[in-house]
């Protein structure tokens, strides 16, 4: 099903965009790696890739700047064909008191976690429209639906994921082309490590989940043509649906 397709994953070098990337490598995917500082990172999961029989590349771009995004997607083309497969994942999650947030945080945050998604979605749509097949695959967050522990901007760049995908998937659902979300809550990466309000006793699971755990979602998601317009909950039973 999934065999020579092209995906690109933005935030593609670590934690969850890294299983990501090996998982649909797997399932025979060819791999755009997006990153923005962790070059090192990206050239690895590059190799490994390849040494598996996969094609890979690995591309630099601030995914909040237009032109970069534009230039990102061309880049990716032209290494390893039209975009298939689009993994929203790239993110960031600024903490501190949620009354010492200022418009900079706001902004940031907002641009980063949601702008971006936009931005790229936009940019890999008319190929995908045009072949009448796709998928679009957003990374929200439980803080989407909870509030969640790290604050209001980040909480509402997950909740404006939601939208957004919600509108793809109404606009596109007669075109082949599929759009979801994941919202995963407290996910063992980097993000979640230097934050002492997040603790695994928050989830009814007891512990964190793996960033496996997500990738084999991401699968699912890529591999499957019925499937859109949904929110699938990665969160140890802390929210409910």
């Amino acid at each position: 099903m999934l065999t020579g397709k092209t995906v690109l994953i933005t935030g593609g070098s670590r934690g969850i965009g890294r299983a990501a990337s090996l998982s649909l490598a797997a399932s025979g995917c060819n791999v755009a790696i997006n990153y923005f500082q962790s070059e090192r990172e990206a050239a690895s999961i590059v190799r490994e890739i390849e040494s598996a029989g996969c094609r890979a590349h690995a591309v630099r771009a601030d995914i909040s700047v237009p032109d970069e995004v534009e230039d990102m997607v061309a880049q990716v083309q032209q290494n390893l064909g039209p975009i298939d497969i689009l993994v929203n994942n790239a993110g960031i999650n600024p903490s501190r008191p949620f009354l010492e947030l200022d418009l900079n945080d706001w902004r940031r945050t907002i641009d980063t976690n949601l702008t971006s998604a936009f931005l790229a979605s936009q940019a890999v749509l008319p190929s995908m429209r045009q072949r009448k097949w796709g998928r679009l695959i957003f990374l929200s967050s439980v803080a989407a639906q909870t509030g969640g522990v790290i604050g209001p901007h980040y909480a509402a760049s997950k909740a404006g994921m939601l939208g957004l995908m919600h509108s793809y998937a109404n606009l596109l659902a007669k075109e082949g082309i599929t759009s979801n979300a994941i919202a995963p809550a407290l996910i063992e990466t980097e993000m979640i490590r230097d934050n002492p309000a997040i603790k695994p006793d928050l989830l009814p699971v007891g512990r964190f989940g793996h960033v496996d755990e997500v990738a084999d979602i991401i699968t699912l998601l890529a591999a499957n043509g019925y499937i859109t317009g949904q929110t699938i909950n990665a969160n140890g039973g802390w929210y409910m649906s």
